[in-house]
């Protein structure tokens, strides 16, 4: 067991059996650790869900403790040059690479995520960052002549972006422990802007040191605090705070829609569920469609709000692709964490998999039939598919975020794109086909923010726009440069011109 805090080296973070320890009593406001020993009430306890081996530990905030942090942030102007940003960025970035290994252990232990997981988790907080640094490095401005009309005049009006006048508040959610944080942060850092981020509860340690590897890379301590806390009881704060101009957020409909009604007049980014689609058509390549299908439900535990949610299959291939599907999943590994050659974990805990297993056990007593897995132990749920599935089964209706690949049949396109429009949801698609008349409908016809033709539907660069529509967000995007555009305000002014 290693008492070490996960700020430091973490020589035990991945190691097999998933039993490292971390002593965190701090949370991060404008850099400093605040918390100390605290009562246990005061506590909220980290544990590994795997093992249900408690990990760490983080202070419950008090309300008074995130005011303190947005009053901060509020005061503070921060004057980095583009060159200062880019340079904190890229140096975070180095340190992310080069403690890849003790970052996915850290990952993988306070999430349940496999360690292969964690660790493509850890590349895309590096490419997070590199892409933040060149962006900050890149003129947003744009010059407008004047003298276009009969009415124009010999000027020249130009545009700035520069960082809001408040605070961004972030929170984020359990699944992409530190990915999650880094799209929030990093765009903050990249426009010189302030943030206080509050990190899910059940992955705190994470976000944590993020933050500690921007300090070290010289990011100044009050344009990034970190609050821990219950948030029942400081979740209003964090979205209603006088000092705060914005809030992103990324996780469930529910608190989204509270956020959004509760905001006030104030920006708001929200990046909520999916329920998404994997198309395939009679003309797809089964094998590779089954592989897209299988990999885009069971990576990540099927933890991703972009994860393969609903497989909609031509019934005149239907039979061929489910025999593949069976045969890669039951080939899918999963168990330990901390385990390299697992390819899938466990979902965040107990409660999670049980109600995997209610809707399962629900669309089967409806009719549907279970091909393989279905087998709950604790938080380890096996990867599983289940045929004979209709649209209006709670199991597609909403959206089941883990391992399980539910299928459905249709005739043509036109029930395809019915189907799939068919949930309350729109974030993302895939679709397998190799003809231009099927992609160009999809294109145009699917109620979504992406369509990926031949790709799994969470497929994206951390720089490219990203978010849906529907119950799945406002419209607004989020990746690296968006995100950055979200985060400023638009100044123009005019010059003489001849």
């Amino acid at each position: 067991m290693s008492n070490r805090d996960p700020t430091e080296a973490l020589p035990e973070v991945g190691r097999a059996g998933g039993g490292a320890t971390f002593r965190h009593e701090q949370m991060r406001i404008a850099g400093e650790k605040v918390g100390g020993e605290r009562s246990g009430e005061r506590t909220i306890e980290v544990f590994n869900p795997y093992t249900n081996q408690r990990i760490g530990s983080v202070p419950k905030a008090t309300v008074e403790e995130v005011r303190r942090a947005f009053a901060i942030a509020r005061g503070y102007r921060a004057k980095l040059t583009r060159f200062e940003r880019a340079n904190v960025l890229n140096k975070a970035a180095a340190q992310v690479r080069a403690r890849t290994c003790d970052i996915a252990g850290l990952i993988s232990a306070e999430s349940g995520l496999c360690l292969k997981d964690a660790t493509y988790e850890a590349g895309r907080v590096a490419d997070v960052l590199v892409f933040g640094a060149n962006e900050a490095l890149r003129d947003d401005g744009q010059i407008f002549s004047c003298d276009l009309t009969p009415h124009g005049r010999n000027r020249r009006v130009y545009t700035q972006r520069g960082p809001l006048l408040g605070a961004i508040s972030a929170i984020t959610p359990f699944n992409h422990p530190m990915n999650q944080v880094a799209h929030k942060v990093v765009p903050a850092v990249a426009t010189n802007n302030r943030m206080v981020l509050k990190p899910s509860e059940k992955v705190p340690l994470s976000a944590i040191l993020f933050a500690d590897l921007l300090y070290e890379a010289g990011l100044p301590p009050e344009m990034l605090s970190i609050v821990t806390g219950d948030p029942k009881e400081i979740a209003d704060e964090m979205i209603s705070n006088e000092n705060v101009d914005l809030v992103t957020f990324t996780g469930s409909v529910a608190v989204g829609k509270h956020i959004a009604a509760k905001a006030g007049y104030r920006r708001i980014v929200l990046e909520l569920g999916g329920n998404d689609p994997i198309i395939v058509m009679e003309d797809a390549d089964l094998d590779e469609a089954s592989t897209l299908a299988v990999q885009g439900s069971y990576k990540n535990s099927g933890q991703r709000c972009t994860a393969v949610k609903r497989m909609l299959v031509h019934r005149a291939v239907a039979a061929h692709f489910t025999e593949l599907v069976v045969e890669k999943t039951r080939r899918w590994t999963f168990g330990n964490p901390a385990d390299a050659r697992v390819e899938m974990g466990t979902v965040i805990d107990a409660a999670a998999a049980r109600l995997f297993e209610s809707r399962v056990d629900e669309a089967v007593a409806q009719g549907a039939r279970v091909l393989v897995g279905h087998r709950r132990e604790g938080a380890l749920y096996s990867p599983t598919v289940v045929e004979r599935v209709r649209p209006e089964m709670t199991l597609v209706r909403e959206e089941t975020f883990g391992p399980v690949s539910p299928i459905l049949t249709f005739g043509d396109i036109d029930e395809a794109i019915r189907i799939a429009n068919g949930t309350a949801y729109g974030l993302s698609s895939a679709v397998c086909t190799n003809r231009l008349d099927y992609i160009t409908r999809f294109v145009a016809e699917l109620d979504v923010g992406t369509v990926n033709v031949r790709e799994v539907p969470g497929y994206r660069l951390e720089l490219t726009p990203f978010g849906g529509i529907k119950d799945s967000g406002l419209g607004y995007k989020e990746g690296v440069q968006e995100a950055m555009k979200s985060f400023t305000h638009l100044k123009t002014y005019s010059l003489p011109w001849s």
